[in-house]
């Protein structure tokens, strides 16, 4: 595959930035449990939530290897942080399945709107006239605390089978409960998000099997026509691969100066491969999909890629923290921090085996190449 240089939309030089003022925040996001006003100016000055947003409406059009590159530049500096850039991009180009006139409506004003997305179709919805009623619980729709709408997905009754479809709210119309309270990615806000029978006109909803085969009818650009089992891992991943590489700095600071033993370079010098490791595959996920290359086995790999990078991650924090012993548990440093934040990414629904079926997939590849 080609290693071209990536197209600079601004992004890297941006999320660099928002990186070095992340993590000046990181303890204060992790104790308050939310990001400063300050960060959310800068996830949207950065230009993740318009990353994927259509050139006519002020978007860049930017790719997912640049995209990656910013989210593990955010995410060294505060995994919360890096994890909200990621969704932000991912859910407008989810929204970009809309007709035209829910394009308007989201990005006829500004580029950056921020959306927040729940995949899971945990409400039901109506069809009538003009639309749907929604009503529904949805829960871990990180960044609710500072989104413009969601897109949420329910069901609909229908004979064989309830139909999947994805529905757009604006603020004000869906009530957020304040229910996050996971260890680690704690300023993530991923809370509830509570709709009691509203309205959603038919230009703000598209229907789930068109995001899931990867098809627009409403936008020709390139990103916005990409199967989700190519990309859906790597939302998820690349926070938590960013914020790997972050803690291995911070564990080499508390060890510096300090008298190290054979057994610690070996257990510090192992966990930097492995995070190694996991950022070459997430930045290979990256390469199949902007080179567009969606064979069955390539998407088997990508979601193999997903699965392995976040065993990989969790078991260098586990060797970070074996070589740091006592002193890299403090909770004035940030080893700890990365630490709970990287096995809360790793745990999401996204990056299992058995719940993506990542091995049953990529076994069948290799059996079918045999």
């Amino acid at each position: 595959m080609s290693n071209a240089p990536l197209p600079d939309t601004g992004l890297l030089g941006a999320s660099e930035k928002l990186g070095t003022l992340a993590a000046q925040h990181a303890a204060e996001a992790d104790a308050s449990r939310t990001l400063s006003p300050e960060i959310v100016d800068g996830l949207r000055e950065a230009g993740f939530a318009r990353h994927f947003v259509s050139a006519r409406w002020g978007g860049r059009e930017g790719t997912f290897g640049e995209l990656t590159q910013g989210v593990l530049n955010v995410s060294r500096g505060c995994a919360s942080t890096g994890w909200c850039a990621s969704l932000l991009a991912a859910s407008s180009r989810y929204a970009a399945h809309l007709p035209e006139a829910g394009h308007e409506e989201l990005w006829g004003s500004s580029p950056d709107t921020c959306l927040v997305t729940g995949l899971v179709p945990m409400g039901k919805a109506e069809q009538v006239d003009g639309g749907h009623r929604v009503t529904g619980r949805w829960d871990y729709i990180s960044g609710v605390d500072f989104a413009d709408w969601a897109l949420l997905c329910a069901s609909i009754p229908g004979d064989p089978a309830p139909e999947l479809r994805f529905f757009t709210l604006p603020r004000g119309s869906f009530e957020v409960l304040r229910t996050w309270d996971c260890a680690g990615m704690r300023a993530t806000g991923s809370h509830t998000v509570i709709v009691d029978d509203v309205f959603v006109p038919a230009h703000l909803s598209f229907a789930r099997a068109d995001m899931e085969a990867g098809r627009s009818a409403w936008s020709t650009q390139p990103t916005h026509n990409i199967p989700f089992p190519a990309f859906g891992g790597l939302t998820f991943i690349a926070p938590a691969v960013g914020a790997a590489e972050g803690a291995l700095k911070a564990a080499a600071a508390v060890l510096r100066g300090k008298r190290v033993l054979e057994a610690t370079q070996v257990d510090l010098v192992r966990a930097s491969a492995k995070i190694d490791t996991s950022r070459f595959l997430v930045e290979q996920n990256a390469r199949v999909i902007d080179e567009r290359t969606f064979a069955p086995a390539l998407l088997a790999r990508n979601q193999r890629n997903a699965a392995f990078a976040a065993e990989q991650v969790t078991e260098a924090l586990s060797g970070l923290l074996s070589a740091t012993g006592t002193r890299g548990m403090s909770e004035s440093g940030a080893l700890q921090r990365f630490w709970r934040d990287i096995n809360a990414a790793a745990s999401h629904v996204a990056l299992r085996y058995d719940i993506t079926r990542a091995a049953a997939n990529y076994a069948n590849a290799l059996f079918e190449e045999s």
